[in-house]
């Protein structure tokens, strides 16, 4: 009999290729040295390049490898277990792909999925705005129809990865009086006239992942650039956000998960009261209870993943329980370990640090823990009749 609740045998295989890379071929000093310089690691991106990691969760038939969301989720969690910024590299350019994934064109699916896996091309999502970041309609980007096709003006903020992706998602208004149903999505290049970078933004964690504004500046674009319909822009950007929560929620289980793995290792080496102090009952019902919120976390992300990947309705609902749920965890876990590990716990020598500076942005970016709270609320109210 099949035990319950167990990954294929398919994607534990993948698990464990994915682990070999990150540990035997970046590890915890490289993800040291890539947090410390805050520069976008060039060589990982070729890393997961040359492994066909970059191509995971794009359709073979278009130059992917295959896999959805559950697949992404296991390898997005065994990355983040060493480096969440690095984790990053092929979650934010299938974040991006994901509207072209839902509407774009075959054009655009072929010319970016199959670019993405060769490393030609890097993508990024550009929704946030100064003024627009949880209230997402409030966006002030305009786009305008010419005879051409389109002209965009405005700014995106908290743009992750932006200055290295050559290819952007982005959404703007045709006019901020119309809310959701004024907003379309276009597929914008770097080199595209009138498209520029702010400078890099100094952050506490997931460094060596740049994160820039993007101006647009009369920004012509030709008329296929449009992302599917006009005016569906919104619905496009809401629906991306079903299917990446479940990912962003496996990066703060890889965090939980790492930072859990480097306390429990350091609880049965370090020796206090002439025992190590994993055997002090203190020690070990802090352990558990990390261990307990881990093992919850996991199975709320591949549950999540699983609804995504078969288009489940319940997938909105799931998706920010996971996101939200995993987040928290992520927060708490990285803290205790930080605490297992004592003076040395906040030392930069020990990775458990850099862990928890890395797990908070999970709380905030992919709509904040209080908006997946709101999105959970809406739809138990419904159920009751609300």
């Amino acid at each position: 009999m099949d035990a319950p609740f167990e990954l294929s045998d398919e994607l534990e295989e993948f698990r464990t290729v994915v682990r070999s890379i990150v540990e035997d071929q970046i590890g915890y000093a490289r993800a040291a040295e890539i947090d410390e310089a805050d520069e976008f690691p060039k060589d990982v991106h070729e890393l997961f390049v040359e492994n066909q990691l970059m191509a995971v969760g794009y359709p073979e038939g278009l130059g992917g490898a295959g896999g959805g969301s559950l697949t992404m989720c296991v390898m997005v969690e065994e990355i983040s277990r060493i480096s969440a910024g690095c984790a990053l590299i092929p979650a934010v350019s299938r974040l991006g792909a994901i509207p072209i994934m839902l509407a774009g064109s075959d054009d655009q699916r072929r010319e970016l999925f199959g670019g993405i896996a060769e490393g030609r091309h890097q993508m990024s999502y550009c929704l946030t705005e100064p003024g627009s970041g949880s209230d997402a309609v409030a966006m002030t980007t305009r786009y305008a129809a010419g005879p051409g096709g389109w002209t965009l003006n405005g700014t995106k903020r908290f743009i992750t990865n932006a200055g290295v992706s050559d290819a952007y998602t982005v959404f703007a208004t045709r006019d901020p009086d119309l809310k959701a149903k004024g907003i379309s999505a276009f597929l914008v290049y770097a080199d595209d006239p009138g498209v520029s970078f702010g400078k890099k933004e100094d952050k506490m964690g997931i460094r060596g992942s740049p994160t820039r504004e993007v101006y647009f500046d009369n920004t012509e674009l030709p008329g296929d650039r449009l992302i599917g319909q006009e005016g569906e822009g919104f619905s496009y950007a809401m629906r991306t956000l079903d299917y990446s929560r479940p990912t962003i929620a496996a990066q703060a289980l890889g965090i939980a998960q790492g930072a859990f793995d480097v306390a429990a290792r350091y609880a049965n080496q370090r020796q206090q009261f002439g025992k190590p102090i994993a055997h002090h009952e203190g020690l070990q019902f802090l352990l558990a209870d990390m261990a307990m919120e881990i093992e919850a976390a996991r199975l709320l992300v591949y549950r999540a993943a699983s609804l995504v990947d078969v288009h489940d309705p319940r997938m909105t609902y799931f998706a920010s329980v996971a996101k939200c749920y995993a987040a928290d965890t992520a927060m708490r876990v990285t803290t205790d370990a930080v605490q297992v590990l004592g003076g040395y716990g906040y030392m930069k020598e020990y990775p458990v640090e850099r862990m928890m500076r890395d797990a908070k942005i999970t709380q905030i970016y992919e709509g904040t823990n209080q908006i997946q709270r709101v999105v959970i609320a809406r739809d138990l109210l419904k159920r009751y009749g609300g």
